[in-house]
C-alpha cells in the first residue's frame, strides 16, 4: 500500500512538473526606466538568460519608477500590477525574479508583506526563486554621502542621483531599519517565502590594457573603481560584498564561476560579461 501511494505521488509530481508553465521576469534597480531592455539589461543580456527557459519567450522586462520608496505605488506597486499582467497573460505558474542592485529591495517588500497589496499573495505563490544580482540589501555607504550633500555628492551622481527617495532609502541605518522591522531574509528575520539568491560582485578593473575593463562600458569601470576608494575592499564600486550578502543566500561571488575568473562590477553584474548571463540561464 505504501508503495502504491509512493508510485502515485511520484506521477503526480511528474505530472505536475511536466505542464508547469516557467517564466522569468527581469527587475532593474535605481532609476525611473521605460526600455529597460536596451537601455538597462541590453537584448543580449536578456535573451542570453531567457534561453534557459523550456520556452524562451515566457520573459518580461519590468520598467518602473525606482527612484521611489520600496512601497510606493510608483515601485513595488508598478512592479506588481506588470508581474501580474505577465503571470495572467502567459498563464506562468512558476515564476523566476532576476533583480538587480535596489531591484531586490523592491521585490523583498512585496514578498515580506503580503497584505499589504491584494496582487502580492499571488505574485508571491507563483515565485519560486529570486536570483539578485548585487542586491543593495544592506545599504551603501555612498548613499549616505549622496544625502549629506558633501562634495563627494557631485561624482556620484551618475550613479546614484541626486537625493531620490531611493538613495534616501539605501542609507546604510535606514536600511537596518527595514531589515529589522519590515523585510524578512535578513538575520534574525523570518525566512522569505522564496530562495533569495545573490551573485556577488567582489572588485572593479579599470586598467585600459585590459580588455575586460571595457565590458559595460570603460568610463563606468573608471567611475567605479573612484568610488570604490569609499568602501570596503570587497565591493563591486557601489556595494560592499557584507551588503550584498545580508539577505537570503549566496548562490556565487563573481570569480568562483565567470569566465577567466574576472571580478565583476555593479554595472556588469546586468550586463552580457563573462558568461554571466549563461550561468543565470543554467540555473532557472
Amino acid at each position: 500500500m505504501n508503495k502504491l501511494k509512493m508510485s502515485v505521488l511520484v506521477a503526480s509530481l511528474v505530472c505536475c512538473n511536466a505542464y508547469a508553465n516557467e517564466g522569468i521576469a527581469l527587475i532593474h534597480g535605481t532609476g525611473s526606466q521605460t526600455d529597460a531592455y536596451n537601455d538597462y539589461w541590453t537584448g543580449s543580456f536578456v535573451n542570453k538568460v531567457a534561453s534557459g527557459l523550456p520556452n524562451s519567450n515566457n520573459y518580461t522586462v519590468i520598467n518602473c519608477d525606482f527612484d521611489q520608496y520600496m512601497w510606493d505605488s510608483r515601485a513595488s506597486g508598478c512592479l506588481a500590477s506588470q508581474l501580474t499582467s505577465f503571470i495572467n497573460s502567459k498563464n506562468i505558474s512558476q515564476l523566476t525574479l532576476i533583480t538587480h542592485s535596489n531591484g531586490g529591495n523592491v521585490v523583498r517588500w512585496i514578498l515580506s508583506n503580503p497584505t499589504w497589496d491584494s496582487r502580492y499573495p499571488n505574485i508571491i505563490n507563483k515565485t519560486v526563486k529570486v536570483i539578485a544580482l548585487a542586491p543593495s540589501s544592506g545599504g551603501t555607504p555612498l548613499a549616505d554621502a549622496v544625502v549629506a550633500g558633501n562634495s563627494f555628492e557631485q561624482s556620484l551622481g551618475w550613479l546614484l542621483g541626486y537625493g531620490s527617495n531611493a538613495v534616501k532609502q539605501q542609507q546604510v541605518s535606514w536600511m537596518a531599519s527595514y531589515n529589522a522591522n519590515w523585510l524578512n531574509g535578513t538575520p534574525g528575520r523570518p525566512s522569505l517565502s522564496a530562495p533569495f539568491e545573490s551573485v556577488v560582485g567582489s572588485d572593479v578593473e579599470s586598467a585600459i590594457w585590459d580588455g575586460d575593463s571595457y565590458c559595460g562600458g570603460y568610463q563606468n569601470q573608471v567611475g567605479l573603481e573612484v568610488t570604490q576608494n569609499w568602501l570596503d575592499s570587497c565591493s563591486d564600486g557601489f556595494l560592499n560584498c557584507s551588503s550584498q550578502s545580508l539577505a537570503g543566500s549566496v548562490w556565487f561571488t563573481d570569480k568562483s564561476k565567470t569566465k577567466g575568473r574576472e571580478p565583476l562590477s555593479h554595472q556588469q553584474s546586468r550586463r552580457d560579461c563573462f558568461n554571466l548571463p549563461s550561468i543565470i540561464s543554467s540555473r532557472i
